[in-house]
C-alpha cells in the first residue's frame, strides 16, 4: 500500500487518543507509530510532525493523562459538598480511584515517566501541578484546625501513596464496595492509628 499523504484536522490528538486505546488493549511496548498513522488513515511520516519518536509519543501521552486527572481532582475540589478537609479528601480519593481504575495502564505510563530523569520539563511541571492539587486540601485542613499543622508533603504522601495503592488493590472490586471501602480508609486516615 502506497503511503497517503499528511491530512487530518487534529492529526495530534488523533494519535494520543489512538495510543491511549491501544496501551489500555495492548500495552506500551506495543505502540508503534507507524501503525497509529495507519489506523488515522495518514502517510507512515506524518506523526513525526508531532512527535520525533515513541518516547516523544509516551511523554505525550503522559502528560495528557497528569493534566486529565489534575483537572478532575481539581472539579472534585470545587464541587465537594462542604469546605471540610476530610469531604474534600474524600472527594480527592473518590476522584483518583475512579481514574486509577478506569486509566491503569495510562496511570502506570504515567508514574513511569514521572520517575525517568529523561522526562521533559513540561511533565514534570504537570506532575507539581498534580501535587499542587492534591496539598490544598491539606494545607487548608491544617489552617482550619482539621488536620495537625507541620509539613504539609508527609501528610500528602501518606494519602497518595494510600490511595495509589487502594487503587492497585480495589481494580476488581465493584464500584460499590469500593466506595464503602475508601470512605472507610478516608476515615482511618483521619482519625489514625494510634487509640483515642
Amino acid at each position: 500500500m502506497a503511503d497517503r499523504p499528511y491530512h487530518h484536522g487534529d492529526l495530534r490528538a488523533a494519535l494520543i487518543a489512538s495510543a491511549e486505546r491501544a496501551l489500555a488493549e495492548r500495552g506500551p511496548s506495543a505502540l508503534s507509530l507507524r501503525e497509529l498513522a495507519r489506523e488515522a488513515g495518514v502517510s507512515h511520516a506524518a506523526p513525526g510532525r508531532h512527535f520525533k519518536d515513541k518516547q516523544a509519543l509516551l511523554d505525550a501521552l503522559a502528560l495528557t493523562g497528569f493534566d486529565r486527572l489534575t483537572g478532575r481532582l481539581e472539579h472534585a475540589l470545587a464541587t465537594a459538598e462542604d469546605s471540610s478537609a476530610r469531604t474534600r479528601v474524600l472527594a480527592l480519593a473518590r476522584t483518583y480511584v475512579g481514574f486509577a481504575i478506569d486509566n491503569a495502564a495510562l496511570l502506570d505510563l504515567m508514574y513511569a515517566r514521572k520517575h525517568d530523569s529523561r522526562a521533559p520539563a513540561q511533565l514534570s511541571a504537570a506532575v507539581e501541578r498534580l501535587l499542587d492539587t492534591v496539598m490544598r486540601p491539606i494545607i487548608d485542613g491544617q489552617a482550619g484546625g482539621e488536620i495537625s499543622g507541620g509539613d504539609p508533603w508527609p501528610v500528602a504522601v501518606t494519602v497518595s501513596a494510600t490511595l495509589h495503592g487502594f487503587a492497585s488493590l480495589k481494580a476488581a472490586t465493584s464500584p460499590a464496595k469500593v466506595e464503602e471501602s475508601l470512605a472507610e480508609v478516608v476515615r482511618v486516615l483521619f482519625g489514625g492509628l494510634t487509640p483515642r
